[in-house]
């Protein structure tokens, strides 16, 4: 099968199209034909090892202390069922699907193995590979965040600083569908992208400073990694939760300890998606209740410009690798 390949870690440049084994599936595991994946922020970070502040030494441990141990990248895959292995039963060949592969990775090729008992679930039939695809790695993590981490309530303001960026049109869009008033942070050119998406207002960062506001909110949204405690915390309301979507070992240290004033939190975690998730997601999509943003499409042999562009820190929902 063709996949993209990496075997050092590096700028974009460092990934090729190869020739490699498809992938079999074990007792447990089904192999997906991948119709459509995405390049994620995550897999700029794996590949490169650029780690939030204080990882570094743990990227290597975890992926490989010389080179990557698993040399296909891509955590979320749209496709079809081509294989189950023994003991799988609630799939069958040909069924279309989500997944998202975790630290499986692998869904940068023609084909990928994942657990069947894990983030895989069946696609709405008028649901695209496209859409799907898009909605996995942004949808789950601000899934996660709102629901499990922020509990978030109807009619709590939330600000999300990044509202433009794979996660946060997510955050907007499942912010506002769970009855939030929400505020963007993002550039003038993606104003009306997330207005379109739900937001009641939009402060451009290259005008106005949300933290030198005097606005307060129950919840502000950092996917970016520059509104961490010492600048957020003011922008709390009383029992006001920060959510360190990108943190630092430093910021997941310090969140249980830092100030909380009247109840003020700093939370972070690690989205763990599951397919009651991806379900929950995918209906939204079909219902009309949340888009799948795309900045742009891509086909395996372009891999490497999809990377540069997530690199690049400009891209506008997510980057779509087709097969």
């Amino acid at each position: 099968m063709r996949a993209a390949v990496y075997h050092k870690y590096g700028p974009p440049g460092v990934v090729g199209v190869e020739e490699i084994a498809t992938p079999q599936p074990k007792r447990g595991e089904v192999l997906i034909r991948v119709r459509a994946a995405t390049v994620t922020a995550a897999d700029w970070r794996i590949r490169s090892l650029t780690m939030p502040r204080g990882f570094g030494a743990f990227g290597r441990l975890a992926f490989g202390l010389f080179g990557p141990r698993k040399k296909v990248l891509g955590m979320a895959a749209a496709g079809e069922i081509a294989a189950c292995g023994a003991g799988v039963s609630g799939f069958v060949v040909g069924e279309r699907v989500l997944a998202d592969c975790g630290t499986y990775m692998g869904a940068h090729a023609e084909f990928c193995v994942v657990k069947a008992d894990g983030a895989l679930a069946k696609m709405p039939d008028s649901l695209g590979f496209e859409q799907a695809a898009a909605l996995v790695f942004g949808g789950s993590t601000a899934l996660y965040f709102l629901r499990d981490i922020a509990r978030i309530q109807p009619r709590e303001q939330v600000l999300v600083n990044g509202a433009s960026g794979e996660t946060g049109v997510a955050f907007v869009q499942l912010a506002q569908h769970l009855g939030a008033d929400v505020v963007g942070v993002c550039s003038a050119g993606n104003a009306g992208l997330v207005r379109g998406l739900g937001a009641a207002r939009v402060v451009d960062y290259a005008q106005e400073d949300f933290a030198a506001s005097a606005e307060k909110y129950d919840i502000i949204v950092d996917t970016v990694g520059n509104a961490g405690w010492p600048r957020s915390k003011e922008g709390l309301k009383d029992n006001g939760r920060l959510l360190q979507v990108l943190a630092g070992l430093p910021d997941m240290i310090s969140a249980p300890f830092v100030s909380r004033r009247a109840g003020r939190k700093a939370l972070t975690g690690v989205a763990k998606p599951t397919a009651a998730d991806l379900s929950f997601l995918a209906d939204l999509v079909v219902s009309g209740a949340f888009a799948s943003v795309i900045s742009q499409r891509f086909e395996l042999a372009d891999i490497v410009e999809a990377h540069r562009l997530v690199d690049s820190g400009h891209k506008v929902g997510s980057v779509i690798i087709r097969m």
